[in-house]
């Protein structure tokens, strides 16, 4: 948990017609290659991707995880796993290394979004133990509990659209980065309004 709170902030907005994921790049440094840096923000199947706070080398594990499981259901039945299914698959993984004898915790939180037929867009987030519940706003990392309460002020579910969603984010973001000006090095973002539509739309 102490890994998490001091990772970069991530958050996750549901709108009526898609999903915002946005984290906070921490490390900006010119001399840095992007291309070898471990990413924020992980596509994980066409209609779903996830944000990531906490251990780097643990979440790369765990999103590797999560791609063979979707792959695997997906050559399985020939249909993209329910993204409920897929939480919940990889948090009996989590929950089980809290209980044996030699193993430690995974020290990462995950926020999922993604778009299945049966539920439309959903939002989930879980947490080292294995514990996942659904969100319609939600944020991990540092400064997370600001973050909330700005979310509990301005989010309204009827009301908030994609644009609207993102405006929120920039918003939020702006208010709990340890630096005082937010700039497109310092964050990046995600949404996705599928159908048929998978998750490509990356701004950096």
């Amino acid at each position: 948990m102490e890994a998490i709170s001091h990772a970069g902030t991530a958050v996750g907005i549901l709108a009526s017609d898609g999903i915002v994921l946005a984290a906070e790049r921490r490390n900006t440094n010119k001399l840095l290659d992007e291309a070898a840096t471990a990413e924020k923000i992980y596509k994980l199947h066409d209609d779903m991707a996830c944000s990531v706070a906490g251990i780097t080398a643990d979440a790369n594990v765990l999103t590797n995880e999560l791609r063979q499981i979707a792959q695997r259901y997906l050559l399985q039945y020939n249909e993209s796993i329910p993204c409920e299914r897929l939480v919940s698959w990889v948090c009996d993984m989590k929950q089980a290394y809290t209980q044996y004898g030699g193993k430690r915790p995974f020290g990462v939180s995950l926020i999922y979004a993604g778009y299945d037929r049966h539920f439309g867009f959903q939002l989930y987030q879980s947490d080292p133990s294995g514990n996942y519940g659904g969100w319609k706003a939600t944020c991990i990392g540092s400064n997370a509990s600001s973050a909330v309460s700005i979310l509990k002020q301005e989010y309204n579910e009827n009301e908030t659209k994609v644009s609207d969603a993102l405006a929120l984010t920039i918003k939020v973001l702006s208010k709990t980065l340890d630096q005082t000006k937010l700039t497109p090095d310092k964050r990046k973002l995600c949404h996705f309004q599928p159908q048929n539509t998978p998750v490509t739309n990356i701004l950096s």
